[in-house]
């Protein structure tokens, strides 16, 4: 495999570090400025509206460019967002700081996406795409419960500000050892054709509620291990470590599902969701519980990400690469909403574990969503079962009921 790709996944690295350690220095982050940690989950939320904001405008503006030059720049607005987080004088200046880290994040990795795949060797493009993606799991296990504990030791300026180096790193690194590629001349009219596809919004509507369980919890999860599980300022990073391992183990194994069932993996997935949150919002007291629950919906939440993303690209035909990045703007709205409901149901006074009521609410109706849009599913345009995607649209009904011609 091309060494390139590996510079890519340093990226992948460093974004998925930013995104995720934010939730584990969240109490650090509110005592610095004297506010609430209700208050400081808009520091989650910032970061996850400029995702929001960058994927789709930035992959728009940026289309006809050479992807090299998109990889740099978009690392240089990266590494531009962290020096204003480090410095940040005040909570105001911190949550603009932490938005404009997050705008290049999904064309980032639509980027990166394009250029792994045409310099992989043939018959392993898929094999690249997922070495990229392995730079966000990683980060799970080693970058955020090491940024945690740097944080809670030294101060979480110094962490984010490592995280900047990281950027600068992988500017280097792209610069000197990934080729340039193709530029993509398409219009964007294909691309945004997309969205005239109703199975498309419906895949968006499911991400962005369904989702929002995972993130509700994750947003608040520091408070909720120390506050209510018991556990020490201090562990809260080691805790953190099963946080990534569940998302590796559940990365790799949706990835496998998503080639077979990607709607019954969706199902089953949210449906065990709604039972681990309920058991972490009955047991979140005992230590054992909390920290299993963490590696729980963390496995569960990532079992479901490929399957999402496969059900997305089916849905948008043609249109897959403005898809995609419309699809990392809904994950950050489920993010951003998560951590709004989450705060809301603190600041009520219902306790830190409430948030997991709150994500097992929010599980359900994803599921719900996902059950009205597959009933929805008359048309055939955007197939749930990718075996099913090869056969003619007049044909489906047939297979779907097992009759042949």
């Amino acid at each position: 495999m091309p060494l390139a790709i590996l510079a890519l996944a340093v990226g992948a690295f460093g974004i998925g570090t930013t995104e995720f350690v934010a939730m584990g220095l969240l109490p650090q982050m509110a005592a610095s400025f004297d506010v609430s940690i209700a208050a400081a989950g808009w520091l989650i939320s910032a970061y996850a509206l400029g995702v929001v904001v960058g994927a789709p405008t930035l992959t728009a503006l940026t289309h006809s460019w050479p992807r090299k030059r998109v990889l740099t720049g978009l690392m240089g607005l990266f590494v531009l967002g962290h020096a204003a987080t480090t410095l940040a004088p005040s909570f105001e200046a911190l949550v603009g700081a932490r938005f404009l880290s997050g705008l290049g994040h999904g064309a980032f990795f639509g980027a990166s996406a394009v250029v792994a795949r045409k310099i992989a060797p043939p018959g392993r493009q898929g094999q690249a795409l997922a070495l990229v993606f392995t730079g966000l799991t990683v980060a799970n296990v080693v970058g955020v419960p090491a940024g945690t504990y740097v944080g809670q030791q030294l101060g979480w300026r110094l962490t984010f500000a490592l995280v900047g180096v990281i950027g600068l790193v992988t500017i280097a690194a792209i610069a000197a050892i990934v080729p340039e590629v193709e530029t993509r001349t398409g219009s964007l009219r294909s691309e945004f054709a997309a969205f005239g596809r109703r199975q498309v919004w419906w895949t968006l509507l499911i991400t962005t509620v369904g989702f929002a369980s995972l993130f509700t919890v994750l947003s608040y999860v520091a408070p909720l291990l120390t506050e209510v599980a018991g556990f020490s300022e201090g562990s809260v990073s080691w805790v953190l470590v099963l946080f990534g391992l569940g998302a590796t183990f559940g990365n790799v194994l949706g990835g496998r599902l998503a080639d077979w069932r990607p709607y019954r993996t969706l199902a089953v997935g949210f449906a065990a969701q709604v039972v681990v949150f309920g058991l972490l919002y009955l047991f979140a007291d005992h230590a054992w519980v909390a920290a299993a629950g963490v590696f729980a919906f963390a496995f569960v939440g990532f079992v479901m990400s490929a399957p999402i993303q496969t059900r997305g690209i089916l849905a948008a035909g043609g249109g897959a690469s403005m898809a995609s990045a419309a699809m990392q703007a809904a994950f950050n709205i489920g993010n951003a909403m998560g951590a709004f409901l989450g705060g809301l149901a603190i600041d009520a006074g219902f306790g830190y574990a409430s948030p997991a009521l709150v994500a097992l609410v929010l599980a359900l109706l994803g599921l719900a969503i996902l059950l009205e849009a597959t009933r929805a599913d008359k048309d055939g345009r955007a197939p749930i079962d990718p075996q099913v995607a090869a056969v003619p649209a007049q044909r489906r009904r047939r297979v779907r009921t097992g009759v042949q011609r």
